[in-house]
């Protein structure tokens, strides 16, 4: 019999008790946020379709499908595999797909799962069509209109009438809606404001359905609502589900920058101090190769007098002042990574603690799914 991986040996530990830089999660705070978006957008009657880019790892999707999601939203075709072959099956890849290698993963993926596929080009959504008739399957797929983000997505109007029409006439595909992500707006800070621009991005993805509709298109998914404008959104009437999947960790960037409210903050990073060149400087063991800084810089948890100033590549630099200059060489200290999407990636692990006694190890499955 094989003995477990090392990781796995480590069950049982405090958390403090561990080697450092490690990607840690409270347990207890993750799920109570998986149940509070779940309830939000139940209540508004809406579905949640998250994303899995903030955790990579199936066995949290699953925790949100029993809390109530419909499936997950991935970014690429191998991201979906992994989520794939773990078993759940309700997938929106909500990118641009193209190329024949990747329409056939797809196309394979369709015998084992029901992903969507979003277009906004008729000659992507003719190879897969070709490829999936090839193949004897089909597959489902949506327009995504651009509302604003100016990123990809088709003109709203007429352009994305007349795409409808192209696809849905082609076999081997199911068209079932479209979706958009408001994403330009999230950092707006009056909240009255972000609202009404919410609110008017959103009524591009109404008229379209309106659209839709009067031509006897299939629009039964309106697909739309990152973490930093779930909270907004889930009340529009025209939106069906929402991607928003990183509320869940509920890192500083979409509390403090975002303005997103009833969550708590449930991933650190376990770090050690390494030197102390003077008595107002720290360093830690946790560069940019193991925290992300640039959307938003981490912070220290639970210590005042404590500013995190810079990160190369191997080392964080914190300034200190009052009782934080009592830190010592050797103190491990946690922070909360300021946007977990770009940190998760460079972890192999998840560490999931319940009272800071480690509960399971998950393995970052999707990790390096970039194709």
């Amino acid at each position: 019999m094989e003995s477990p991986p090392v990781t796995q040996t480590l069950v049982g530990s405090h958390k403090f008790d561990l080697d450092t830089p490690a990607l840690c999660i409270d347990l207890d705070i993750m799920e109570s946020n998986i149940e509070k978006m779940a309830s939000y957008m139940t209540t508004r009657g809406k579905q949640w379709r998250p994303h899995v880019k903030c955790h990579k790892t199936p066995a949290i999707s699953w925790k949100q499908i029993k809390a109530g999601a419909i499936g997950v939203t991935s970014a690429k075709v191998s991201e979906a595999e992994v989520f794939a072959f773990a078993g759940i099956t309700d997938i929106l890849i909500a990118n641009m797909i193209i190329g024949e290698k990747k329409h056939r993963r797809i196309a394979a993926l369709c015998k084992i799962a029901d992903p969507i596929v979003a277009c906004d080009h008729y000659s992507q959504a003719e190879m897969l069509s070709r490829i999936c008739v090839e193949v004897g399957v089909k597959c489902r797929t949506i327009l995504e209109v651009d509302i604003g983000l100016e990123r990809v997505g088709i003109k709203p109007g007429i352009d994305t009438l007349e795409l409808a029409q192209a696809i849905d006439k082609l076999p081997g595909l199911d068209l079932v809606g479209i979706m958009g992500y408001e994403g330009h707006l999230l950092r707006i800070k009056d909240q009255d404001e972000k609202k009404a621009k919410i609110g008017a991005a959103m009524q591009i993805l109404a008229k379209t359905k309106d659209d839709f509709d009067k031509h006897g298109l299939n629009c039964e998914i309106v697909s739309a609502g990152g973490t930093g404008s779930y909270q907004i959104t889930s009340d529009v009437d025209c939106v069906t589900e929402l991607q928003a999947g990183g509320g869940i960790f509920a890192e500083p960037f979409y509390l403090e920058e975002c303005c997103v409210s009833d969550l708590e903050s449930a991933v650190t990073v376990l770090a050690s101090v390494v030197s102390r060149p003077v008595l107002e400087r720290a360093i830690l063991d946790t560069g940019r190769k193991t925290i992300y800084p640039d959307i938003f810089m981490p912070k220290v948890k639970g210590i005042e007098g404590t500013n995190i100033v810079a990160l190369s590549a191997e080392h964080c630099k914190v300034d200190l002042e009052g009782a934080a200059c009592d830190l010592k060489i050797g103190d491990k200290i946690e922070l909360y990574p300021g946007y977990n999407d770009f940190t998760t990636i460079l972890h192999e692990n998840f560490y999931g603690f319940r009272n800071d006694v480690l509960e399971i190890v998950w393995p970052t499955a999707a990790r390096g799914k970039i194709q």
